[in-house]
């Protein structure tokens, strides 16, 4: 008789696991910031550059928040907690249409870089997952997401190269419209980004998808540190005890966290918000921290 209640008990228990992990997911797991620091190295950094702390956030998707901004500006505290010299976002500030945005400049402009804040373009934000009723309204509605990214402090970068400038040292900022595979679209255009970097200088891209990375960074450019995002570490995953493990993995081999080929760097942040399921399991939002030293 207690055989069977403990193993009612135990079944019952096992059972609950998965529930309790999507009710917190959903709940509290979603706006759970964690905050990651990693310091790279680097041989032909700038030594003005060096101790340069950047702060990577990625995947937005403001619809899916709802207008919690109380939950948003709580991230927004701990991201200008680590006092970053440069601020980056890697795209997919909505899930479709520019009226995600209502309401979110006096929330998301608060977000502070000593030396600026650059951003880019992802796939959700063309809205190309909507039907529209002309060419005109599509084309109305990324002005209006563009517009927003300067609405909020962001330099957007569209196929773009910004240099930027400390006690007369350079480095050079590229930051390319989404480049992903298809059924993605191709809007990235990296020679064009390119096109006025000088060989010799320290170089960092701006790419919402790292598929971007293996298939035309790493095969003809000598870009030095690549930061993306758009895979959310599909939120959920296991991260802990030396396991990392996420089913995007077997779409994305390059998902989440710190990649290195040779002397080249990538980043991919596991995302700032969430999208299709509400809520995250396992693969907390990301406020990635890097310092190039």
């Amino acid at each position: 008789m207690l055989g069977s209640v403990f193993l009612y008990q135990m079944s019952f228990f096992v059972a609950a696991i998965p529930v309790a992990s999507v009710l917190y997911g959903v709940t509290k797991g979603k706006f759970k910031y964690r905050v990651i620091h990693e310091k790279i190295r680097f041989k032909n950094l700038p030594e003005s550059f060096r101790g340069l702390k950047i702060v990577q956030i990625s995947d937005m998707h403001l619809g899916s928040f709802r207008r919690k901004y109380e939950q948003i500006a709580k991230a927004v505290e701990m991201i200008n907690e680590q006092e970053p010299d440069l601020i980056f976002f890697t795209g997919d500030l909505v899930n479709n249409f520019a009226e995600e945005t209502d309401g979110w400049a006096p929330v998301l402009s608060k977000m502070k870089a000593k030396y600026g804040k650059y951003s880019i373009l992802g796939n959700h934000d063309y809205g190309d997952y909507s039907e529209w009723e002309s060419l005109a309204a599509k084309e109305k509605n990324l002005t209006a997401i563009k517009n927003f990214h300067k609405k909020i402090g962001f330099r957007l970068l569209l196929n773009e190269l910004e240099t930027l400038t400390i006690n007369n040292e350079e480095i050079a900022l590229v930051g390319v419209e989404n480049w992903g595979k298809p059924p993605f679209p191709q809007h990235g255009n990296l020679n064009k980004a390119l096109a006025n970097v000088a060989p010799e200088q320290f170089k960092m891209l701006l790419s919402h998808d790292p598929s971007h990375w293996d298939e035309e960074v790493l095969t003809g450019t000598d870009i030095d540190i690549t930061f993306s995002g758009h895979t959310h570490g599909m939120q959920f995953g296991i991260e802990r005890a030396g396991i990392k493990w996420s089913p995007i993995q077997y779409k994305y081999p390059r998902w989440g966290g710190l990649y290195r080929h040779n002397k080249q760097y990538l980043y991919v942040n596991r995302g700032f918000g969430y999208h299709g399921f509400p809520g995250r399991i396992g693969m907390p939002p990301e406020i990635t921290v890097v310092e190039l030293t």
